[in-house]
């Protein structure tokens, strides 16, 4: 993990659109021009980038100062846009709010997880106008499933505690009328969650609770709605995805100690915990059988950070590099926070968060590694949402 999770709560405690529609919203002040390389054609005289207008980048803000901004950069005419929520929405009270935590498009809506603001804000996916509001307390990732919505919660209030008793759940909320339907208890701190069939996976992370950290995924029926059974993978378990083959591969972060980050892999057939990966993992972008990662592991006895960017081949189950970026721009980047790969292109994008209190950086990436263009975004930059055609 980038920054221990409990550390940043102790830090709190003690203190647009330009692609398809730029007449709808006001940029800020205006595109910033991306200098980057013309892409080529593939066979036929089809741009490689033509089934991507564009992507959202939700910047989280450092936690209390509810400076979480919403970014779009334009694939077809390298226009990056900054803080276009704000533009879109000058009525908006506190703009977006406290802590983006995760960002999806789900039909023609635009999902904006606002952590500590206790929201998911609902946006039309073209303009970025609000909608609405699902109201969540503790909100912290979003998946989709049939016409719903499914969010996890911590439920409890921001705490540190070894002892927390309020146990995290599931929301189901209707995606016509933003209402939420039910809940589903599952372990302390859920964060990411997978739909796989009709079937969730939640990972458990316990992470307000150090050192009893949780170590199971939760598994919900969704026809019932209900927890089925829990998973034992590791301790302060965090991302979770389903590959094609089958499997669910997990992330842990560890416990900053002795127990290190490590990426284990699931049987989806058997729901058991089949093997794991010697590599840490903060957070990771699944493409094909590539899996893209960083991490940045901290460690509480050598005060410090090791970084590494990885590739794993999740058909072979082998790590391919652990470093992807091949032309040393990594020295650049203080404290990568995000990650994501064109469908199309390849090309690999990677944030910077810095000092997490000014603006980062967005770097991309070519196929082989080498850096094409970066730009300013807002502070925390973090979670992707691709705009398709």
């Amino acid at each position: 993990m980038s920054k221990p999770y409990f550390l940043s709560l102790m830090a709190v405690f003690c203190l647009v659109l330009a692609s398809c529609r730029k007449d709808d919203i006001v940029p800020e002040p205006e595109p910033v021009p991306v200098d980057r390389p013309e892409e080529p054609d593939e066979p036929g005289g089809t741009s490689v980038s033509a089934s991507v207008r564009g992507f959202y980048l939700l910047n989280e803000g450092n936690m209390g100062s509810n400076k979480s901004t919403l970014d779009y950069y334009n694939c077809e005419t390298g226009e990056y846009l900054r803080n276009i929520f704000a533009a879109a929405n000058p009525s908006v009270p506190k703009e977006l709010g406290d802590v983006g935590n995760d960002i999806r498009i789900y039909g023609s809506k635009l999902y904006a997880v606002i952590n500590c603001s206790n929201k998911v804000e609902v946006m039309d996916k073209y303009t970025a106008r609000r909608l609405g509001q699902i109201d969540i307390p503790n909100c912290r990732y979003i998946r989709f499933h049939e016409g719903y919505a499914y969010v996890t919660s911590y439920a409890g209030p921001v705490e540190l505690n070894p002892n927390y008793e309020q146990l995290g759940y599931v929301a189901k909320v209707d995606t016509a009328t933003f209402q939420v339907l039910g809940r589903c208890l599952v372990g302390f701190q859920p964060d990411e969650l997978e739909i796989v069939g009709h079937t969730i996976y939640v990972a458990n992370s316990g992470g307000y609770m150090f050192p009893n950290y949780e170590s199971t995924v939760s598994v919900i029926d969704i026809p019932s709605f209900t927890e089925t059974r829990r998973i034992e993978v590791a301790r302060n378990l965090h991302r979770l995805r389903a590959d094609k083959r089958g499997n669910l591969w997990v992330t842990s972060r560890g416990d900053y100690y002795t127990q290190p980050s490590r990426l284990y892999r699931i049987d989806l057939e058997t729901e058991t915990l089949a093997d794991s990966l010697d590599i840490a993992v903060s957070h990771f972008y699944l493409d094909g059988d590539s899996l893209y990662l960083y991490s940045v592991e901290w460690s509480y006895i050598t005060m410090s950070n090791e970084i590494t960017y990885g590739i794993v081949d999740v058909a072979r189950r082998e790590i391919v590099t652990r470093n992807f970026i091949t032309d040393g721009t990594e020295r650049l980047i203080k404290i990568p926070y995000g990650i994501m790969v064109h469908p199309r292109t390849k090309d690999i994008y990677v944030t910077d968060a810095k000092n997490y209190v000014s603006p980062g950086t967005l770097y991309c990436f070519d196929r082989e590694g080498r850096q094409k263009w970066n730009v300013r975004t807002g502070d925390i930059p973090a979670h992707f949402a691709l705009l398709e055609y």
